[in-house]
């Protein structure tokens, strides 16, 4: 590990991301067109109409990643400059998976308000808002407020990036065992943004029973230390432990720490259960001690050495192509849900050969050890951003007149499977 943190350090020394031209800058012409004095050409069109940023800026592929450094990567509190190196990381992601160009932007302020003014003083220069590694609640009400405010997407990856991905594992396991949703005990470990907007999810999919733990246990009607966001999962009910909470379980989500689920609790969990351990490095209990105890559970993890792999990479770059393709001034629920159904039907899709060699898995395919397509599926931002892009059209949160989908989804081929830098975008 020593040899890796030296590797790591050296690897991040002067950052992970820089400005790539993307218009030549060579002569005389070439300096008079990209500065003074024929940038003020472009400039006067927008200022006639602001809708031509798009044609004549960057805006409409620039996503901001903003953070105030409260809640970092399993880190915690280590204020907005120590994340740095995670929001150039998360802008490496942006253009590594969906050609999406990125700027890192770390707050020193902490007050919802002021990330709010912040985040809205500056929002003319993007086509999206990606917030990042921000505690909870304040995560939530900065993201609703900003989303009231702007007419560009804003979206939280904390929270809806890991509700996405296990929603699409859930709608698959629900194919394979034949269980309904309305019937499952769902059990989701942390209160936190990911935790509760994973709930929100499920409950939109159709989930009516669903147990949410924090730190002190089960979210019950009989607390009162809970906040408005808690307060909406508060059931009626006896159970206090995790112990109490797993008897029966059709599903557990875990966004805890490493350990804390035991061979017994398990054992205690329903038939066909799913288990999602998502805490990191180490998961909340191992596949290796689930199977020790069950053969008939469907698991995953966050990390990449284990089958079914809960990564926001999955979501959250292509979510944000199709977005910005369409101009999208919200991402809606239903855009979320698009993204997550795309996910689970790409699952069942045949699994093309280099993922298959990335994984040295000549026989990887759909079934229990395959319910989410796996990060390195050139096929992800086709579905998953054609989907998006489809949804943000019916729920009228764009301006197109029409949405050309199958036609979107070549130009999106061409740019996965060529690597091409043309404009993905419908318009």
């Amino acid at each position: 590990m020593e040899n890796f943190k030296q590797q790591t350090l050296h690897y991040h020394e002067l950052g992970k991301i820089g400005t790539l031209l993307t218009k030549p800058c060579n002569t005389q012409t070439d300096l008079s067109m990209a500065y003074t004095p024929g940038v003020a050409y472009p400039c006067l069109e927008i200022k006639k109409d602001p809708s031509l940023a798009y044609k004549y800026t960057n805006k409409g592929n620039m996503v901001a990643v903003i953070t105030d450094g409260t809640a970092v990567l399993g880190l915690g509190n280590i204020g907005a400059l120590a994340g740095k190196p995670v929001m150039e990381g998360k802008a490496v992601l942006f253009k590594t998976f969906a050609n999406v160009d990125a700027v890192d932007i770390e707050l020193n302020v902490h007050e919802v308000d002021k990330i709010v003014e912040v985040s809205a003083a500056i929002s003319d220069s993007f086509g999206g808002i990606n917030l990042e590694d921000i505690k909870a609640p304040q995560c939530f009400e900065i993201e609703e407020k900003l989303q009231a405010r702007l007419d560009i997407p804003v979206f939280h990856d904390d929270q809806h990036g890991t509700a996405i991905i296990t929603t699409a594992g859930l709608i698959n396991v629900l194919e394979i065992t034949g269980k309904k949703i309305e019937d499952m005990k769902i059990v989701v470990i942390g209160a936190g943004a990911a935790g509760i907007a994973s709930a929100k999810m499920y409950k939109k999919l159709g989930a009516k029973h669903i147990v949410l733990l924090d730190s002190k246990g089960v979210i019950t009607t009989r607390r009162t230390d809970l906040n408005k966001y808690k307060a909406e999962f508060a059931l009626d009910t006896e159970d206090e432990t995790l112990e109490d909470a797993l008897k029966n379980a059709d599903m557990m989500l875990g966004l805890s720490s490493g350990g804390i689920v035991s061979q017994d609790m398990v054992k205690s969990m329903a038939p066909e259960a799913i288990i999602f351990a998502c805490a990191n490095p180490t998961p909340e209990i191992t596949p290796e001690e689930v199977e020790e105890v069950r053969d008939d559970i469907i698991m995953g993890t966050g990390r990449s050495d284990y089958p079914n792999q809960v990564n926001n990479v999955l979501g959250f770059p292509s979510i944000f192509r199709g977005a910005l393709d369409v101009r999208a001034k919200k991402i809606t629920e239903n855009m979320k849900m698009a993204a997550a159904r795309a996910l689970a039907d790409l699952a069942k899709e045949p699994v093309p050969y280099y993922v298959r060699a990335a994984y040295n898995d000549p026989d990887l395919t759909f079934g229990p050890k395959h319910i989410i397509p796996t990060p390195f599926s050139k096929e992800v931002v086709i579905w998953v951003a054609s989907a998006v892009a489809k949804a943000a059209f019916e729920d009228g949160v764009t301006d197109l007149i029409e949405c050309r989908v199958e036609e979107y989804r070549e130009r999106l081929r061409e740019i996965a499977y060529l690597d091409s830098q043309e404009d993905s975008r419908l318009d």
